[in-house]
């Protein structure tokens, strides 16, 4: 089997390792990949958002199975053109895909469904949404519509702030026509957890749930990122917590958008705050979560690619779904300076033996070979182990066996869940 796997970070890194494991993937491409993915599949200089050379690119090498991992190519139908070739894929449908693509949408699906989520009002004119601000008090989580990059949500901490953060979304236009409607919602608290399921748009399959660690510095200080790290099960997800997710979320969700004419097929990621008054939404993502994913498939015993095929077969019921009783930590190296300025093209120097995985996010290929950082993000140090403490201590070894000049992580990955445990 020939395989096509969409994307260039470390969560499309996760899933083409795992995807290896099948004896019938003969080879997989990345389109387009990154340095470090180039050892485990070939690499093909194509964006994940140029929907028609992916199609193209397919339909030219045979390829007999595509996986849609970023969010941008799934909001702009790039499981549908594929499908108009007759390229089966995982993901959802572009008519599915808007449960993240946007905002305003997921929350009117909860509002009609009644599924929890935060109180919240939508606007598309600045004056309206600065008029709603001033009858709220602080903080105030203020939301982009559309796709930000992960960049689209400021929790305010003062009405000004929150009125700034309006003006730089709808006046001067900060993410474009993302930011033209926006949500103002009320700000929730609790332990936050994410989950992510396997969904056929019948079957619904909850994966181990994950702690994200967003903000860039020790101690939940720093400015938000994509994730500097992730450690998995959640402890404060309880059977308990899952049943009623269960009952009160995943399912209604599963259900509405299929009443809805949208069935989803794919990954669905719930994130999830769990409020004094119960489990309640977050967001949506139409997609594996990044860097939730290299702590989940690693723990994952069964075969990735045969549930993937069951998605899309609709059969997702026929196959068993396990995971490994164990712990899972990520440790992620960033390049100094981020999610602001930072330098790149720094050499990165590896174990040449290791326990765990390293999925390589922000990297590219010198023409010597020698792989250098190319972002941001640049890999993510993961083990498992039957204890979380094991798991952690296992991860920061690994972390501190790969070296690059102005590499920082944070050093508290999992402090939180150790405490919840140990309590």
């Amino acid at each position: 089997m020939r395989l096509m796997v969409i994307g260039g970070g470390g969560r499309e890194h996760a899933i083409i390792k795992k995807l290896k494991e099948n004896p019938t993937v003969t080879e997989i491409f990345a389109l387009p990949g990154n340095g470090g993915i180039a050892r485990d599949a070939t690499c093909v200089p194509i964006g994940a958002k140029d929907i028609s050379a992916i199609v193209d690119f397919a339909v030219r090498e045979h390829i007999d199975y595509a996986v849609v991992a970023p969010d941008d190519p799934l909001v702009l139908g790039c499981v549908d053109a594929l499908k108009e070739k007759g390229i089966p894929c995982f993901g959802p449908r572009a008519n599915a895909a808007i449960i993240e693509g946007s905002k305003v949408f997921a929350k009117d699906l909860m509002r009609r469904y009644g599924i929890p989520t935060a109180a919240c009002e939508t606007f598309d004119d600045y004056e309206s949404a600065a008029a709603y601000v001033d009858t709220l008090s602080a903080p105030i989580v203020v939301k982009a519509d559309g796709l930000a990059l992960g960049k689209g949500v400021v929790i305010a901490q003062s009405m000004d702030e929150a009125k700034q953060a309006l003006a730089e979304m709808m006046l001067d236009g900060k993410f474009g026509a993302s930011g033209a409607r926006v949500v103002i919602e009320e700000f929730l608290t609790g332990p936050e957890v994410s989950v992510l399921a396997f969904t056929d748009g019948a079957t619904i399959v909850p994966m181990v749930s994950s702690m994200d660690h967003k903000r860039a510095l020790d101690g939940d200080q720093g400015l938000n990122t994509g994730g500097m790290g992730t450690v998995a099960p959640n402890p404060y997800y309880t059977d308990e917590i899952a049943e009623t997710c269960m009952r009160t979320i995943f399912r209604p969700t599963i259900d509405a958008m299929r009443a809805e004419g949208r069935p989803f097929k794919g990954c669905l990621y719930f994130g999830l705050m769990l409020t004094p008054d119960g489990p309640k939404v977050i967001e949506y993502n139409c997609r594996f979560g990044d860097p939730e994913t290299q702590v989940v498939l690693p723990l994952l015993e069964s075969d990735l690619f045969t549930i993937m095929r069951a998605v899309t077969d609709g059969t997702l019921d026929k196959v068993e779904v396990r995971f490994r009783d164990e712990s899972a930590c990520c440790v992620i190296l960033a390049s100094e300076g981020y999610p602001a300025s930072y330098k790149k093209g720094y050499p990165i120097t590896l174990p040449e033996r290791h326990e765990g995985d390293i999925f390589i996010a922000g990297a590219k290929l010198a023409q010597d070979g020698t792989l250098l950082t190319d972002g941001g993000r640049v890999l993510g140090a993961t083990c498992t182990a039957p204890t979380l403490r094991e798991a952690v201590d296992k991860a920061y070894r690994l972390a501190d066996s790969i070296s690059f000049e102005n590499a920082f992580c944070r050093r508290d990955i999992g402090a939180r869940a150790l405490m919840a445990k140990e309590r």
